[in-house]
């Protein structure tokens, strides 16, 4: 076995290893060598080499997020490790583990004008779990840093920040360890909850009529079955989903923002719940935040093991549990009783389910009408990553198989990695993924498609309406030579030749036939990865949006 011969670099190594971290993505530099070296030597590891460092981290996130384990970024010195930066902040908020690990000059290298060197410790500062800056000599002081970093990524879910400085040479290396560093595990917390604080809340839940529970991001298939149906059979109850959330039922509401973007003063103040229970990361939809600030609930409770945002400005108490756990505790303590709380809102999903079908059987081509086609065709039991901004909004006005597992980035809500943490995940997912993205997010990270490592069966459905589409439907919109340049960033770029160039089998439409047998065409082959680039109409695509909510009363 080959290994670095910097003492440092073996112990970094050897604790990863056992904490069974294997998942290792590595950009080139010469200071990460000894890491670099000493990772790839090593079966045991799944060593990725991604050049370009933001694309890099975003990819590492996309793994993370599937196998729910730390992924490692290696990079070298200098400004390399602030390219991880908005996959690190999106970790952070989604509360995905991942474990950077810079290569750093020494100390008395820093700021005295030597090359590619910055202010690397603690540059992650407000967003990181834990920094881990190290010493250059072996010491037990570095081995418990390293573990108490490996460790708070495990535990508490999120990135945590190792630096690691290397003097010269780099790139020696010896077939025998020089160091037997210590490893020590993480201290496993029992989640428990105290019956008789649950009994009070119960009596709290037992006198409401008006219950509403609303689920953010959720991790396919973690809620019971038994939770669903007690809640879908609870005439007192209402559940919202968002098409991230990866919960189903028949009785749920999918679409939020179809439902109460009509809803009058008087509708609003009859839906205001007593009680809200959340559980999940991010919410999608403005509009429920927006009910929920001003008619705010009596009881906000939130279900995490970690966090609980007070994203309503009401929240009364934090259950630091999974959902499985609380609700299995508190259901047998609840009791149903008669409300019309369900039935008046199930009446409005029904209607507004009829004026959806009518709408959208009459529209012309447009985005909408491609996400209804798009999203309905989707292969079942795959994986769908989707894009922010308008692809997400608009993912979630269109109903979608259970089967299909949905992801987005939605910590910090950014275009930046998209198509990389699709790519990603894609990897460390044997379903088929399909990913679904708009013009300039796709352009924006294009470096994404600089991966030898994309599955043949991966699909991006680019839908390309010349800028970015989301600044037309949000306030302040003027058909100006500003708002063009600026705000929409008009363009009259393709995919096409960048599928070329890194081996993408490339399928354009442009109406609603071409699309249809374009997507027999993407789906009826797995040879090559593949790009459908959709072109729809620039300027008619808001205005189709935003009659379709004129249209649903």
């Amino acid at each position: 076995m080959v290994y670095p011969k910097i003492p440092l670099a073996q112990s970094i190594i050897q604790i990863l290893l056992a904490k069974g971290i294997t998942n290792i993505i590595i950009s080139p530099g010469s200071r990460n060598a000894p890491l670099t070296i000493g990772f790839a030597s090593n079966p045991a590891f799944q060593c990725y080499s991604i050049a370009d460092e933001r694309s890099a981290a975003f990819f590492a996130l996309g793994i993370a997020q599937q196998t729910g384990k730390p992924t490692v970024l290696v990079c070298t010195s200098g400004s390399a490790l602030l390219n991880y930066y908005p996959a690190f902040a999106e970790a952070f908020y989604s509360q995905i583990p991942l474990i950077v690990l810079s290569a750093d000059r020494p100390q008395s290298k820093i700021d005295i004008g030597d090359g590619q060197t910055i202010r690397q410790e603690n540059v992650y500062a407000n967003h990181s779990l834990y920094n881990a800056n190290l010493l250059e000599a072996v010491s037990d002081e570095n081995d418990l840093k390293i573990n108490e970093a490996i460790n708070t990524a495990i535990d508490k879910k999120g990135p945590v920040h190792i630096n690691a400085p290397f003097e010269e040479p780099l790139y020696e290396t010896v077939s025998e360890l020089s160091v037997n560093s210590f490893v020590f595990a993480s201290a496993k917390i029992i989640q428990e909850i105290n019956s008789q604080e649950l009994q009070e809340y119960a009596t709290l839940w037992n006198k409401a009529t008006r219950k509403l529970i609303l689920v953010g991001v959720n991790d396919p298939e973690s809620i019971s079955n038994k939770t669903i149906e007690a809640f879908a059979n609870d005439e007192s109850v209402v559940v919202m989903t968002e098409t991230t959330s990866n919960v189903h039922h028949a009785s749920f509401i999918n679409n939020i923002d179809t439902i109460i973007t009509p809803f009058t003063a008087e509708d609003f103040e009859a839906f205001q719940p007593e009680i809200l229970i959340t559980f999940g990361g991010m919410v999608v939809s403005k509009r429920i935040k927006a009910f929920l600030r001003k008619y705010q609930p009596k009881h906000h409770w939130h279900i995490d093991t970690l966090r609980a945002y007070d994203t309503f400005g009401c929240l009364t108490k934090h259950f630091e549990v999974t959902p499985n756990t609380f609700f299995e505790a508190f259901i047998p303590l609840t009791k149903i009783i008669e409300s019309d709380y369900f039935s008046k809102m199930n009446a409005v999903k029904t209607v507004r389910k009829e004026k959806h079908d009518i709408y959208l059987s009459k529209i012309p081509f447009s985005d909408f009408k491609v996400f209804e086609n798009v999203i309905g065709t989707l292969p079942q039991k795959s994986q769908l990553q989707i894009s922010n901004s308008s692809a997400i909004r608009y993912a979630q006005l269109i109903p979608i198989d259970p089967s299909i597992e949905v992801y987005c980035n939605r910590g910090t809500s950014g275009i930046d990695g998209s198509t990389s943490t699709a790519i990603g995940a894609a990897v460390a997912n044997v379903k088929q993924t399909v990913f679904i993205t708009g013009d300039i997010g796709f352009l924006y990270d294009s470096n994404a498609l600089w991966n030898n490592y994309i599955p043949k069966n991966f699909k991006i459905i680019l839908i390309n309406n010349g800028g970015g589409g989301i600044f037309r439907i949000l306030p302040g919109h003027d058909e100006t030579p500003v708002f063009n340049t600026f705000f929409e960033t008009s363009h009259n770029l393709t995919a096409e030749h960048l599928a070329k160039m890194y081996g993408f089998d490339y399928v354009a439409a442009n109406d609603e036939l071409s699309l249809t047998n374009a997507l027999t065409c993407v789906y009826s082959q797995n040879e090559n990865p593949c790009i459908l680039e959709v072109f729809t109409p620039t300027l008619e695509n808001n205005s189709i949006l935003l009659q379709y909510f004129k249209e649903l009363v």
